[in-house]
């Protein structure tokens, strides 16, 4: 598909212009446009724009994600992982399919494929209610197949247990008698957590799970207090019976304190997603001086500029002297951007056009598209 349109584009001045690459080597590694383009279907139309512009040009696309709305793709082809599909409980506890992926003893565990709030009509989202019980049915099973390392990515939960749905379901399989304090000495002691999330919220207070996040969820502030009172709770509970708390450690907040459970119960080590994953992938290998780096995600602003995904891309791309283009579906503060590092910015989204057809899946790919094409007619005038 090729289209044409108008997008916004804010670029860094003229005598600013000889720190872009001279040759045509592209890599893409734009993030999921969520509701409408996955990171792999942003990444291939903006390769296929830049073939179709400049027959000469090179263009490598990356499927990256932060460890939410995409990791178990993004994870699993980083990893030649393969998928497996298995039945859990949905946050309401009704049944689902589920994937994850596995390598080796690895597994890869997207949670939001188990306790997801794409897994729910908006009519539907009960935190009070919603349990993470089907993470914990994944964990097992991968365990039943070998698996003793868990890559658990956190994002997009319907729910605000704590965790505790989650801790339930393992301890009916690996401590039945000692309940969830016994989970930590049975043999998950010799399984490893790896926890993919750019979130820092600790599990309670002001800035925890319930209050940051459970509106979103469809929590009312008498929902929200609830859900904080009842993090606190475990917490207390927990702490007395293992002799440690890591409700206040960064990360605990995730997934409606699920990271906090993965922490407190099993050990778990958190990483920044981003980062993990482009040292997975090898990223700082693919690029030079001569590369030009394309990277998005569905709104810019500010925000993009608190460790999301394309700011650590362009950050990395900088250290090896490579040039990061930004798009995105619409852009706020673009001067802050450019400022920031990146050497142009540009909305995808034509002025005036609806969001609801914004968002449609063809006409995303075409803004790409024509996007992509005008930025390269722009920079690389000899090259068309």
């Amino acid at each position: 598909m090729r289209t044409f349109g108008t997008s916004h584009v804010y670029a860094l001045p003229h005598a600013l212009r000889h720190y872009l690459p001279t040759t045509m080597k592209f890599i893409s590694a734009i993030d999921s446009f969520k509701g409408c383009l996955t990171s792999a279907e942003a990444g291939y139309a903006a390769c296929a724009a830049i073939s179709h512009t400049c027959k000469a040009a090179s263009c490598r696309a990356l499927t990256v994600s932060d460890g939410g709305e995409g990791m178990l793709e993004a994870f699993s082809q980083a990893l030649g992982a393969q998928h497996v599909s298995t039945t859990v409980s949905d946050p309401l506890g009704r049944s689902t399919t589920a994937r994850y992926a596995t390598v080796a003893d690895t597994a890869i565990i997207e949670t939001a494929q188990a306790c997801g709030m794409a897994l729910l009509r908006p009519d539907e989202l009960s935190p009070l209610t919603a349990t993470t019980r089907g993470v914990g049915e994944l964990i097992t099973d991968a365990f039943g197949r070998g698996c003793r390392h868990f890559i658990i990515g956190l994002g997009g939960s319907a729910t605000s247990d704590a965790g505790m749905g989650m801790l339930r379901a393992i301890a009916e399989t690996a401590s039945p008698t000692r309940g969830i304090y016994g989970i930590g000495s049975t043999q998950l002691a010799g399984c490893r957590f790896t926890l993919i999330s750019d979130v820092t919220n600790p599990l309670f207070g002001p800035s925890g799970a319930a209050h940051v996040f459970a509106r979103q969820k469809g929590a009312s502030p008498t929902d929200i207090e609830e859900l904080d009172r009842r993090a606190r709770k475990i917490a207390a509970e927990a702490s007395a019976a293992l002799q440690r708390d890591m409700a206040s450690h960064p990360g605990a907040g995730a997934a409606g304190g699920l990271g906090y459970a993965f922490m407190q119960f099993l050990g778990a080590e958190c990483r920044p997603g981003a980062d993990y994953l482009l040292d997975l992938l090898h990223f700082d290998s693919m690029i030079d001086a001569d590369t030009t780096v394309i990277t998005g995600e569905g709104h810019a602003d500010r925000q993009t500029l608190m460790g999301k995904l394309p700011y650590r891309i362009m950050r990395r791309a900088a250290l090896r002297g490579a040039a990061t283009w930004l798009i995105a579906g619409g852009i706020s503060d673009a001067r802050s951007l450019t400022e920031a590092g990146f050497a142009l910015t540009a909305a995808i989204t034509p002025p005036g056009m609806p969001l609801s057809e914004a968002m449609d899946k063809p006409t995303a790919i075409g803004n790409i598209q024509s996007t992509i094409t005008r930025l390269i007619i722009e920079n690389y005038p000899n090259a068309t």
